[in-house]
């Protein structure tokens, strides 16, 4: 055997160690990636839609690291609902709204985003079933796939 056909023999193989060692974390990205394209995990104003606590959960996973959800501060000059106006401000008109430029609609790029996360989820799907199927050392590969499920959930207690 050549010594270029041994580090290319090297390289595949830590290049498939390594892809199941992330796939569990590339599937979450995927997943939690295409909730967050469409904005599943928050509360958009005017809007009666709440996301359920798993999908903020997973979201703050994907964006901070953590699992701890912040609350939200109340803003500044937010009032009470039983707050009385001041005297001198009700003599004042109030200011007229500020007109807001027109929305365009990001609908194609969230769809394209979308098919993305379908992609590489499938890829890594894929991906995991071939280190089964053509590797004989299906225990390193399922110690692999078991151990980049578990660093990440012991990880995310620190």
């Amino acid at each position: 055997m050549s010594k270029s056909h041994a580090v290319l023999k090297f390289l595949r193989l830590l290049h498939l160690y390594i892809g199941v060692l992330i796939s569990p974390m590339l599937l979450f990205f995927a997943l939690t990636g295409a909730l967050q394209t469409f904005s599943l995990h928050e509360t958009t104003q005017g809007s009666s839609y709440k996301p359920p606590a798993w999908i903020i959960t997973l979201a703050q996973v994907h964006k901070k690291q953590t699992d701890v959800i912040p609350q939200r501060k109340k803003p500044a000059d937010a009032k009470p609902v039983d707050a009385k106006p001041d005297a001198a401000k009700a003599d004042k008109p109030a200011p007229p709204p500020t007109p807001t430029p027109a929305q365009k609609s990001h609908l194609p790029m969230k769809i394209f985003f979308l098919l993305v996360a379908l992609g590489l989820f499938t890829s890594t799907l894929t991906g995991i079933y071939m280190a089964y199927k053509f590797n004989r050392s299906k225990l390193l590969v399922t110690g692999l796939l078991i151990a980049g499920i578990v660093a990440p959930l012991i990880l995310l207690k620190f």
